[in-house]
């Protein structure tokens, strides 16, 4: 089997009835803040909140009696194996799932909820797919690859349809880029559909490897990212060509503006958004010149993301934008001195979440102490006014620094 409109059409059939015919809607404020006119395709509806139901399913609704009794194994760092287990379990078939050991611990949980036996090893994806592989020929299983398959491209070309059913004219549709099985089957569609359309590619910068494989490069990727569900070391064989022919970009991002895409889906959109899952939102925030004044279509491919991160990215976010703070004082060891600073502190309509009084680790005089407060505040500018009124009142104010455990941007 090749990949063909015809092919992509034929997937659609099949998960008809038995996926989310997820929404693309209109989003006025992310077009205000890019310039582009913005249309978000939200698989983090699904079921199990990202676009993997639909290559899971077709592969699996493509398998014999007999393959289905042997049972099927996949290897994935989260969204395909929930898509795999959710789907085998529908279809009485007997699932295992082999998973990096860093991988989200709820997409995990969520794939031994839907009853598959789950191996953790390796580092990542390609790690598990070693192991993945040995296990199907001991076993006799039936390997169920996240994207070097024409069924499971298949299944995900038709976001393409979907996504041109809702908005015809699309001048650009921007799309997560892991082992290249989603951008394949979209960029098929798209060239069928509405061959003026351009498909941009983006990858996790820690994970450049389609990038790297299309511009002769040595692959080189590795790293701890928020981006899990596309960090990728070796993109699919098949999907190789097809990127090469139909999609005219790839745009590299880094961890802190899909962390901002993250944040910016959680406040503008109020839906959640993993790190693979916003990277096509972190590419139009990162270069909204290269889209201004067109018809931009968001794959936001998933939302399965661990709520320990999640709190991480907000509060990051709270850093880069001004929100949250930490002030470093000196201030004289005497009674009273700390209610005055609060007290001005509380004047400048600041709220103060922490606060950390420091004698003995100190190269400071015996008469003085450090004095760390963490505050809740409006902006980068209110920021500035607490300092200043600090300054004023004598004492003396340490640059600024991000709450620990956070970095600036």
């Amino acid at each position: 089997m090749s990949v063909t409109i015809d092919s992509i059409n034929q997937a659609s059939g099949v998960i008809a009835g038995h996926v989310v015919r997820t929404p693309c809607v209109h989003s006025r404020t992310l077009s205000t803040m890019s310039g582009a006119d913005v249309f978000v395709k939200f698989e983090n509806h699904q079921f199990t909140a990202s676009f993997k139901d639909c290559g899971a399913l077709v592969k699996i609704a493509s398998l014999g009696h007999d393959e289905r009794s042997r049972g099927v194994i996949a290897m994935s760092a989260g969204n395909h194996a929930q898509a795999v287990a959710y789907h085998a379990q529908r279809l009485g078939i007997p699932a295992t799932i082999v998973m990096p050991e860093g991988a989200p611990v709820i997409k995990v949980r969520n794939t031994e909820r839907f009853g598959a036996r789950v191996i953790l090893t390796g580092e990542t994806i390609d790690d598990a797919a070693v192991s993945a592989h040995l296990m199907a020929a001991d076993e006799n299983l039936v390997f169920v690859h996240p994207y070097h398959d024409d069924h499971v491209m298949a299944g995900q070309g038709t976001l393409a349809l979907e996504m041109f059913e809702d908005a015809p004219d699309l001048d650009v549709i921007i799309v997560p880029i892991g082992g290249g099985g989603l951008i394949g089957g979209i960029a098929i569609a798209a060239r069928a559909i509405r061959p003026e359309a351009e498909i941009v590619g983006v990858e996790a910068e820690m994970f450049p490897s389609m990038y790297q494989q299309l511009h002769g490069l040595e692959v080189k990727a590795g790293g701890r990212t928020i981006a899990d569900g596309i960090a990728v070391k070796t993109p699919g064989k098949n999907a190789i060509p097809i990127v090469r022919d139909l999609v005219s970009d790839i745009v590299l991002v880094s961890e802190s503006q899909l962390e901002h895409a993250v944040q910016t889906y959680l406040e503008i959109e109020k839906t959640v958004a993993e790190g693979g899952g916003a990277a096509s939102l972190a590419c139009l925030l990162a270069h909204p010149e290269r889209f201004r004044g067109r018809k931009v279509g968001l794959v936001l491919s998933g939302g399965n993301i661990d709520s320990r991160v999640l709190s991480m990215v907000i509060e990051h976010g709270l850093v880069r934008d001004g929100r949250m703070v930490r002030l470093g004082l000196e201030i004289p060891d005497a009674p009273g001195v700390l209610a005055r600073v609060t007290s001005i502190i509380g004047e400048t309509g600041a709220n103060i979440i922490e606060v950390h009084h420091q004698r003995a680790f100190s190269n400071l005089s015996v008469k003085l102490a450090d004095l760390d407060i963490v505050l809740e505040t409006l902006d980068s500018d209110h920021i500035g006014r607490i300092a200043e009124r600090l300054q004023e009142a004598g004492f003396r104010v340490q640059p600024v620094e991000p709450v620990s455990g956070s970095r600036t941007v």
